[in-house]
């Protein structure tokens, strides 16, 4: 290949969705280099993730389509229209992909060991131990903790963020030329974010790997990129070298975007307010078994002896690194997982409660899950996911009034009402957030589990979401726990933090003293990584 040509090469690419009155990605064009790194930035539904799906052909919908001009050349190859026989030998081995969402990528009834080990064994020909050992480099690569005692894990039994790594391992099981990351870092705390960012650095210094980077995450960009892409609504506004579109940015869109950040106070509280949620010694020990006979050996303690109260109008945010049993917590909490210790929701246990005696109390605690698009019924429009709990809970008498709660949901999340006609898998990463938002508070419930409600959402959305829940707080003194590993948000909403490291609780306090004063070692080395110097 001639040094003059770019690694790739994409001109004029539109993409059509059957039925829609407009282009979705609108004549985009940008070439990148071997060795490269172009961060292509934008908010959710600005069309960023569609143009990656367009590089290697992996459009989900069938009818999309590609406008006559399009053209996306790897190597100088044409990749529209191309036989699938070479299509399959540039997926995953030329070029790879990390998909934004991994519980929606990774096979649920496959280790981890067998979907990574399936990638070696297409396109390197490996087998026996050679595979395992190269696994194994592979999950100690991407900062996977006890890798060896995790390849016959299902991706149900990780964390958000280590189902995330093991889907940038296999990506990086072939060392492609190209690496197309979708928000790569989505769901890692700020620790294994900045480790993950050091490996591509490395891995692409090593083996001169061009990089695509899709976030919407700019203090990301400002660590990983060479130049940017800016795009808005479908379409390219602005491309620039790195530090002049940070000093010099042209369009509005771009300067509001760097102008962009969750500001603010958390809701005022009241110390003595009356109490929602209060657990005593609460314990999440889950059997580990081994050998052929499947014997129990040991205990993993996902939580292990946490106490914690929330009070009315308070919230209580919950942080530490993926794995750390932030997410158990919180779904022990609202009696999704058995646990043993003491749940007391306003003043009434909840150990011991059937199903039956449970479901009066879930209106009024609910959570908001990680993964949107694995918490979200494919086969359901918008409006039948969220107006399933009226349904349950007999809140609306007739089809009209339901709706029309349905609609009001949707536009507190800033999503338009007519889109509850609409699927899930229309909308973006961003925009499914929101509507897993919507469908909890359409409950009006008193007590929600927050599990990264935001990290999918790009940071002029978060802004929104931040001072939608707050505002709810005040007008409906809703409490809140909100897990994430974004220390920048517990700045501003949170009141009250709690630290967890290995399933437990390693410091505790106000929100004003433990930014100022921290006092565990752990705590220092998260706020560290959070805001470096």
């Amino acid at each position: 290949m001639s040094s003059n040509i770019p690694l790739l090469a994409v001109r004029h690419l539109s993409v059509i969705f059957g039925g829609s009155s407009g282009k979705v990605v609108d004549d985009v064009s940008f070439d990148l280099n071997s060795g490269e790194t172009l961060a292509l930035v934008g908010e959710s539904g600005s069309g960023k993730s569609v143009t990656a799906l367009s590089l290697l052909q992996l459009l989900p919908y069938p009818h999309a389509m590609h406008a006559q001009a399009s053209s996306i050349r790897f190597c100088g190859q044409e990749l529209i229209g191309a036989p699938t026989a070479m299509l399959r030998q540039i997926r995953g081995n030329r070029v790879a992909m990390v998909f934004q969402e991994p519980m929606s990528s990774l096979n649920p009834l496959h280790s981890i060991e067998r979907q990574i080990g399936e990638v070696l064994e297409i396109h390197k020909g490996l087998s026996g131990r050679a595979v395992r050992q190269r696994i194994l480099e592979l999950l100690n690569l991407v900062g996977l903790p006890e890798a060896a005692g995790r390849l016959h894990a299902l991706p149900d039994q990780l964390s958000g963020g280590q189902r995330q790594r093991v889907m940038i391992a296999m990506a990086l099981a072939n060392e492609p030329d190209l690496l197309i990351a979708d928000e790569p870092t989505t769901a890692l705390d700020v620790t294994i974010q900045s480790q993950i960012l050091r490996i591509l650095k490395n891995l692409q210094t090593q083996f001169g790997m061009a990089v695509l980077f899709i976030t919407h995450d700019l203090s990301i960009v400002r660590k990983v990129a060479d130049r940017v892409c800016v795009m808005q609504e479908g379409r390219l506004v602005e491309q620039a070298p790195l530090v002049h579109l940070l000093t010099a940015p042209t369009h509005p869109y771009t300067r509001a975007l760097l102008a962009a950040e969750p500001a603010g106070e958390p809701v005022p509280t009241v110390p003595s307010a009356p109490e929602v949620m209060r657990t005593t010694g609460l314990r999440v020990w889950f059997p580990i078994r081994r050998g052929l006979l499947r014997y129990q050996r040991d205990y993993l303690k996902a939580v292990d002896d946490v106490s914690i109260t929330i009070r009315e109008g308070h919230t209580v945010g919950v942080v530490g690194e993926s794995g750390s049993g932030k997410t158990t917590l919180g779904k022990a909490l609202v009696r999704l997982l058995h646990s043993e210790g003491s749940i007391i929701f306003r003043q009434q246990p909840l150990n011991g409660l059937t199903r039956a005696a449970l479901r009066p109390l879930r209106r009024q605690m609910q959570i908001v899950f990680q993964d949107p698009y694995g918490s979200l019924n494919p086969r359901l429009s918008v409006g039948q996911i969220i107006g399933e709990g009226l349904r349950v809970h007999a809140i609306g008498l007739s089809q009209m009034q339901r709706r029309m709660l349905i609609g009001e949901a949707l536009e507190k999340v800033k999503l338009k009402a007519e889109m509850q006609d609409r699927y899930p898998h229309e909308f973006s990463g961003g925009q499914r957030q929101r509507i897993a938002i919507a469908r909890v508070l359409i409950l009006k419930p008193s007590f929600i589990v927050l599990d990264e409600p935001t990290s999918a959402l790009d940071v002029s959305v978060q802004s929104q979401i931040v001072e939608i829940l707050r505002n709810l707080q005040v007008n409906e003194k809703l409490s809140y726990m909100f897990i994430s590993h974004d220390l920048r948000l517990m700045r501003v909403l949170a009141d009250y933090i709690v630290v967890m490291h290995s399933g437990r609780v390693v410091e505790s306090g106000t929100a004003a003293r433990l930014f100022t004063a921290p006092e565990h070692p752990y705590t220092c080395t998260l706020l560290a990584a959070a805001f470096p110097a």
